[in-house]
């Protein structure tokens, strides 16, 4: 399927903390959406492989996404091999994304780190018609960075306020990881968690006089056509 956006993440919900509401903005504009998470989680705390992969489908259905992929890499085994950049590269030639989305490329996970720099490598190398010659390379227009625990300096930011109910429902479809139950043990996740990404995206917003945004990195200059009109 072809996408106008695709987002990569390192385990399912990592998409929906940073951008769940940027996701649902652009779904609501009729924009194909999707979601590629590279490991089924199974070194988490709480949850099983299968409860993750059934909400991961539900926050999907929330957020009306297009397709949602798992590339089913080893959970806290990401690192930089011509395997795991072969496999992050065909998912982008296989979509043909005009944007991508990956974790910022700092923060307290080392999974959400090794992620941003596997996508970065593999959008090099998803043009290069000599790299994997068995499908046809793509050219990636646009590639911005989410941040999921740790903020960076932020580019640009999108106002979510409209949409962030459906953020929070997204984020409450992974009870298995953001709530307490029989069995659970405590993690950061379950212990306030969304509420500190709730008061994230609020202070974010707050300088733009916008009630809810989600901030964005980019490595490239940020394109206007002239100033007070944005190019995109």
């Amino acid at each position: 399927m072809s996408l106008d956006i695709l987002i990569f993440g390192a385990h399912a919900d990592d998409a929906e903390i940073g951008m769940a509401g940027t996701i649902a903005k652009h779904t609501a504009a009729g924009m194909k959406v999707g979601v590629c998470d590279l490991t089924k989680a199974e070194m988490s705390s709480n949850g099983t492989v299968e409860r993750r992969a059934e909400e991961a489908e539900e926050a999907s259905r929330v957020l009306g996404l297009s397709c949602r992929t798992n590339l089913g890499l080893p959970d806290r085994g990401l690192y930089i091999t011509p395997e795991h950049i072969q496999a992050v590269t065909a998912e982008i030639r296989m979509h043909a994304p005009k944007i991508v989305f990956a974790p910022y490329w700092e923060d307290r996970h080392p999974d959400h780190v090794m992620c941003s720099k596997l996508v970065q490598e593999a959008v090099f190398n998803a043009k290069l018609r000599n790299y994997m010659p068995d499908m046809p390379a793509t050219q990636v227009k646009e590639l911005y960075f989410y941040f999921i625990n740790d903020m960076g300096p932020v580019d640009l930011i999108v106002d979510i306020t409209e949409h962030y109910e459906q953020k929070e429902k997204s984020l409450l479809s992974y009870r298995s990881q953001f709530q307490i139950g029989a069995g659970t043990v405590s993690t950061p996740l379950n212990q306030g968690y969304i509420e500190r990404v709730r008061a994230r995206d609020s202070l974010l917003g707050q300088r733009s006089l916008i009630s809810f945004a989600e901030g964005f990195a980019s490595i490239t200059p940020y394109v206007v056509g002239q100033f007070g009109t944005a190019a995109r």
